[in-house]
């Protein structure tokens, strides 16, 4: 197979797939009747277990890291701190993450260089 037959047959296989993420929620569910009871449940347990998840995996690090390098460990709990406090003040998952992932992109590549 020629590179660019791969190519566009990756790239329909792609569209594909994506035409089908967006279309399938419509397609299974009715517009005018309410979403069953999984789907309400998914939604509201998914976003405080997906903040869970983010937080183990941003943290998996500092067990290896030494309290005599501030740079190591400071700016994960400085952006876990800030998280924490822009959740309990706007209650807004998205501002939650998307604040603490700047804080510590800001401290990592300016601070703490």
């Amino acid at each position: 197979m020629t590179p660019v037959i791969h190519a566009v047959l990756a790239i329909a296989v792609m569209a594909v797939v994506t035409f089908l993420t967006r279309a399938l929620p419509f397609l299974l569910f009715d517009r005018g009747g309410n979403p069953p009871k999984l789907v309400l449940y998914l939604g509201r347990v998914l976003p405080p277990a997906i903040i869970a998840m983010l937080i183990v995996y941003c943290l998996r690090g500092l067990r290896s890291a030494s309290l005599f390098t501030p740079a190591g460990w400071l700016p994960q709990v400085i952006a876990v701190a800030a998280v924490i406090l822009l959740h309990l003040w706007k209650h807004n998952n998205l501002l939650s993450i998307f604040g603490g992932t700047i804080l510590y992109m800001v401290l990592v590549q300016v601070v703490f260089v």
